[in-house]
């Protein structure tokens, strides 16, 4: 069974149609945990977007140049692989809920951190670290949720939480404009680091409202070997584990590259201000957010494969079109941002309840935990790549990197099982 509904949860099952179908099927456990899942990932995102969006000011202020503004990025997704591992076997090991708070604790700490760096080592150094958390809080926080979550939604239901992280974006992009409207650079982006202690207050709500699936719970408590690492490279698991890292290396170097350096782009080869480029980033993130939505639909319907496939193809197709849109033409600019937001999202969306199903209860943190940040961290080289070659190539030239990630997304799902509508064991 893949869910921990039961009558007594809800007094008499739950309404299996409908547009929020998908959230009445969780129950309010499960509804619970799903708030505590998505508030945790958008506080993510607002963390992780700090640095993006203050790369043009860091980089004036300690006199960087491009590969060192993209070593930035890189380090923080390197070492994600790390947290993500480390983060996936304790939930394993003490449950998902108190793993969340691990994470959510940590990449908090650390963005905080960062505001009151002294030099660029230092706030490499805290960059890193920040990276522990960040790793760890998506895969802790999608297995929670796909844990409470029908076969028949699960893909609905993680696409939903994976929305998220264009809400935090989002929130990201607002703050920012606001800030850097009426501050000085140097002060401006010192600031932005320290308002990431805003997942504090999460804290808060998921210790005293959010508990683990029972049933899921059951089963991960009574298994003699919970959260090994060696597990998921032995048997079966092996083949899962090498393809589905290199689908997570694709997508999210082609994603990784984009978040990084589009907002540098936008300023200094298309020449925006920061309300300007506020104002693009704006349609850039509503095409996500609807993405993510439309995407998590449709890996529900068309399964993960064909899901992934799809938009790995128009993600590619997006970033090219882009980042070849003639001078002068800024209009066609923001117009093509909602697509490109649009595509690069909803190949996500299938991710968590993908993943999920491909590892049994004992090693689910430790197999998505693994695969979805090692990707992660490979994939991360791509954006220092762009950094290094904008100089001669440009940033918008330089960005077709990204578009070959894709590729081997697309590329690694022929060694991996379709899984939709399969239990969870």
């Amino acid at each position: 069974m893949s869910t921990t509904r039961t009558q007594a949860d809800h007094g008499r099952l739950p309404d299996d149609t409908g547009a929020f179908a998908w959230l009445r099927a969780l129950g309010p456990r499960g509804r619970r945990a799903f708030a505590g899942a998505f508030g945790g990932f958008a506080l993510d995102s607002y963390d992780y977007f700090t640095l993006p969006l203050s790369m043009v000011a860091i980089s004036a202020y300690f006199s960087l140049d491009n590969g060192q503004t993209g070593l930035l990025t890189t380090v923080t997704l390197v070492v994600s692989a790390i947290g993500g591992a480390l983060a996936g076997i304790l939930a394993d090991r003490i449950g998902r809920v108190k793993a969340l708070m691990v994470t959510v604790t940590t990449y908090a700490v650390f963005t905080v951190a960062c505001g009151f760096a002294p030099n660029y080592e230092t706030l490499l150094v805290f960059r890193a670290l920040q990276g522990l958390g960040f790793g760890g809080e998506w895969a802790v926080g999608a297995i929670l949720v796909a844990e409470y979550a029908t076969a028949k939604h699960r893909g609905r239901t993680l696409g939903a939480v994976q929305s998220s992280w264009a809400a935090g974006w989002a929130l990201a992009v607002i703050v920012y404009t606001v800030v850097f409207h009426f501050l000085d650079p140097d002060t401006a982006w010192r600031v932005m680091f320290w308002t990431g202690a805003l997942p504090a207050l999460l804290i808060v709500y998921v210790r005293r409202n959010v508990s683990d699936a029972p049933e899921a719970e059951k089963r991960r408590a009574s298994s003699g070997e919970r959260g090994s690492f060696s597990m998921i490279f032995r048997g079966e698991l092996l083949r899962v584990t090498v393809f589905a890292t290199l689908l997570s290396t694709g997508v999210q170097g082609g994603y990784y590259t984009l978040a990084t350096w589009v907002p540098t782009y936008l300023k200094t080869e298309r020449g925006l201000t920061v309300v300007g480029t506020g104002g693009y980033l704006a349609f850039l993130i509503s095409g996500a957010f609807i993405g993510y939505l439309t995407g998590g639909y449709l890996t529900d319907r068309i399964g993960r494969k064909r899901n992934i496939s799809l938009f790995a193809a128009l993600s590619a197709a997006g970033i090219l079109a882009y980042t070849n849109i003639p001078e002068g033409s800024n209009g066609l600019l923001l117009v093509l941002g909602f697509p490109l937001g649009f595509c690069m999202s909803a190949i996500f969306s299938g991710f968590g309840s993908f993943l999920s199903e491909l590892y049994p209860a004992a090693v689910r943190g430790t197999g998505q935990g693994f695969t979805y940040n090692s990707g992660r961290a490979v994939g991360a080289f791509l954006p220092t790549l762009v950094g290094f070659l904008s100089d001669s190539w440009g940033v918008g030239g330089a960005l077709v990197f990204g578009a070959a990630g894709y590729g081997l997304a697309a590329a690694a799902l022929s060694g991996l099982p379709e899984t939709r509508g399969r239990e969870l064991l």
